[in-house]
């Protein structure tokens, strides 16, 4: 594989990225399986794996797979999601970051990040107290980058800013979700990230497993049948999907191939997190890295999904929250009988 700059950070990594959510009890928790995938992930080329501490086992599965081979990889991981009922185990306050960091690094064995990612946006925290406690794990030496994941492009610039204006370490790098069916982020986000020099790592190129023909219209699937994903039975993606799964074939090509290539032909993404949950399904995806799309496809796709858009909504997008308090949303009643 050929690597790619990672955003302005000097390091470079494979343009597809091993993710281990699925190494965990709710997915693969065979730790041979998992030692294996890794290894053969390495061995092809792969050199990001990305993790969070909010995937059950994920952490410390991995950590055991990366033994003896920790420094060949950039390790990523992300913090901030609720991690137990106490509402200071999870967010972005300096509190949790500082004891979130301590965690991840005893749970992969490890005594620095790569890669320090704030996995959603926390608006109960000031930014400015977010990047102030990562810039200290920067400069301790515990984090060698930090990054977001699903930051929308406004909370981006404004965190840049904030950055510039305070002396601090800025997010280098975003992971947003992106693929056939979520074309939304080619409106603003990726446009922003590539001029703050920001490198993309992009989750759920797959769209939670619809881009594997494995979700079709009139057949039944357990993908569909047992998910909690309501996006799995939007008819309207279920169309598009029977689009796409032609034009592969016209193309020679598998439906999970034609996704993957299409995500990482951007000159925006950097990397597409793959996560397979058995080596098999590793080997397909794979060989994904070594398809190239031609511009006739290529505008095919944008004929079935147009540039900027999407087919329906993921269900893990993350949303910014509404205002819900009405008195933010409203004028005194004074002043509106004024005007």
């Amino acid at each position: 594989m050929q690597h790619r700059p990672l955003g302005r950070t000097g390091i470079h990594v494979s343009p597809l990225a091993l993710g281990a959510m699925m190494f965990s009890s709710f997915g693969n928790g065979d730790q041979t399986q998992v030692d294996r995938m890794v290894g053969r992930a390495l061995d092809a080329g792969i050199t990001v794996v990305d993790t969070a501490d909010a995937y059950g086992e994920s952490e410390e599965m991995l950590g055991r797979a990366l033994r003896g081979r920790r420094d060949e990889v950039v390790l990523a991981t992300k913090f901030g999601r609720p991690m137990g009922e106490d509402p200071n185990r999870g967010g972005a306050s300096r509190r949790w970051i500082m004891t979130a960091v301590e965690d991840s690094l005893r749970r992969l064995g490890t005594d620095h990040l790569d890669l320090f990612q704030l996995h959603r946006p926390d608006p109960a925290t000031d930014i400015e107290e977010t990047l102030s406690a990562l810039t200290d794990l920067v400069r301790s030496g515990k984090v060698r980058a930090i990054g977001t994941s699903d930051m929308p492009a406004s909370d981006m610039v404004e965190a840049h800013w904030v950055a510039e204006r305070r002396g601090l370490e800025r997010f280098r790098t975003e992971q947003p979700h992106y693929s056939l069916l979520d074309r939304g982020i080619e409106r603003e986000m990726l446009p922003v990230a590539q001029r703050q020099g920001m490198g993309t790592l992009i989750w759920s190129p797959l769209a939670s497993g619809m881009l594997t023909g494995r979700v079709r219209r009139g057949v039944e699937s357990d993908l569909r049948r047992t998910s909690l994903f309501a996006a799995l039975r939007d008819e309207r993606r279920i169309d598009a999907v029977e689009e796409l799964l032609t034009l592969a074939e016209g193309a020679g090509l598998s439906l999970t191939h034609m996704a993957i290539a299409f995500v990482i032909a951007h000159p925006g993404v950097t990397s597409a997190i793959i996560g397979p949950r058995t080596p098999e399904q590793l080997e397909d995806l794979l060989a994904a890295a070594e398809v190239t799309l031609t511009d006739d496809v290529l505008d095919r796709i944008d004929e079935i999904v147009p540039p900027g858009t999407g087919v329906g909504r993921m269900d893990q997008e993350y949303s910014t929250p509404p205002v819900l308090d009405a008195r933010l949303r409203r004028r005194p009643l004074e002043q509106r009988a004024a005007a």
